[in-house]
């Protein structure tokens, strides 16, 4: 489907660049993109989604807006307190971008609702703070044939994957699955909340905004996804660093 003229002057500056052009800013307002996680990581991805033109964005998260969100949650005001995560998400993405749809599931992502949430998407991101949830989704999304770009924060540091383990590589063996890379889960004591070792306020925006770039390169068809690596940032040093995992 051609870019209406109205399109066209609001992602102009994508439009031009030479590896999207107007095919691929046309794949971007063609697709699904599923969030699990409207928090820290979340806020970001679906602030970067809806402006650059993603035709429909589902929302899924079971949490309302506190105080203590606002800090780092920044498309979130005092107005959306105790309100759900997802709607007040939703809503801000329309007024962000009007040209966009949106869908929202104030509910937490389990075995038995997950195939139905994420079935017919043509991506899904993952941005939760609990590793069941992260193998929940990876392993539905592998079921389900849906490649899936999943975050994490510590206090100063964060990690960013591409998994399709469907997907076969030139050699002909398959991408990793998210098995590869965390055999078994984090015990609290290694992975505690972030309500009791704090995040850095800007941390979940570096990350997020970099999730939300490697969706934008996998839906348009340009650059190197992080299929088989880890990326790894330092919010303490300013580096980053890539780690290939089999």
């Amino acid at each position: 489907m051609a870019l209406t003229p109205a399109q066209s002057a609001r992602y102009a500056r994508h439009i031009v660049l030479k590896d999207m052009g107007g095919a691929g800013q046309q794949r971007l307002s063609a697709a699904h993109v599923v969030i699990v996680g409207a928090g820290g990581l979340g806020v970001p991805i679906i602030a970067y989604l809806a402006g650059a033109g993603i035709g429909r964005l589902t929302i899924i998260d079971p949490d309302t807006v506190s105080l203590s969100n606002l800090a780092r949650q920044v498309i979130y005001s005092d107005a959306d307190l105790d309100r759900p995560k997802a709607d007040a998400a939703a809503r801000f993405a329309t007024r962000l971008n009007p040209e966009i749809e949106t869908a929202t599931y104030i509910e937490s992502l389990s075995p038995g609702n997950a195939r139905s949430l994420l079935a017919g998407a043509d991506l899904v991101i993952e941005g939760t703070d609990s590793f069941s949830a992260k193998r929940g989704v990876a392993t539905a999304c592998a079921e389900l044939k849906i490649p899936v770009i999943t975050g994490a924060l510590g206090p100063f540091d964060g990690s960013i994957t591409v998994l399709a383990p469907y997907a076969e590589r030139a050699d002909g063996t398959n991408w990793p699955t998210f098995d590869s890379l965390y055999p078994v889960d984090p015990t609290p004591e290694d992975s505690p909340p972030c309500e009791l070792v704090g995040v850095l306020n800007v941390l979940p925006g570096i990350i997020g905004t970099m999730m939300a770039n490697e969706a934008i390169k996998w839906l348009a068809g340009f650059g190197e996804p992080l299929l088989g690596r880890l990326l790894l940032y330092s919010a303490r040093t300013g580096e980053t660093r890539t780690m290939r995992y089999r």
